[in-house]
């Protein structure tokens, strides 16, 4: 495939990327608001049980809030019994932060339906093509967080 002909494509698909993305964030705040929880405090959790147990500080540069905004966060989160704080094992004069697990019912009126439709996209791709695709996530995450700390204006890799 030539330059001009990959431009071509990626140009053709663009506004279904943006589909894409639009999709996700409404799901994520649809998700938020049955859990009774602000999209961002949603997403702070999502990068809580990712990261593992992270300092304020540290959850604040990966989320991209003040660390002040980022106190608040937690503070709600803790009142929410969703995360708890604790004494970090490596210095334990820090505290981190640590995502509490979901119960079942909350995590399936949440994530369930989107757990199950997108079960139903993946059986219609190839095993060859999840590859691509799980590659894709891997590669796409990091990047889309580089662009989300440039956009903001933030200091970053």
């Amino acid at each position: 495939m030539s330059d001009q002909q990959r431009d071509a494509l990626l140009q053709q698909h663009a506004d279904s990327y943006r589909g894409y993305v639009t999709a996700t964030v409404l799901h994520g705040q649809a998700a938020a608001e049955v859990l009774g929880q602000h999209p961002t405090d949603l997403y702070a959790l999502h990068t809580l049980e990712l990261a593992g147990p992270l300092t304020t500080g540290a959850l604040a540069e990966r989320i991209g809030l003040s660390q002040s905004a980022t106190t608040r966060l937690v503070d709600r989160l803790v009142r929410a019994g969703r995360a708890r704080r604790a004494a970090d094992p490596e210095d334990r004069r820090r505290v981190v932060v640590e995502p509490l697990p979901l119960p079942h019912e909350e995590d399936e009126a949440a994530f369930g339906p989107a757990r199950r439709r997108m079960a139903e996209v993946f059986e219609t791709f190839s095993t060859d093509e999840l590859r691509v695709l799980f590659r894709y996530f891997a590669a796409a995450a990091p990047a889309l967080r580089a662009a989300t700390t440039e956009t903001k204006g933030l200091p970053g890799d």
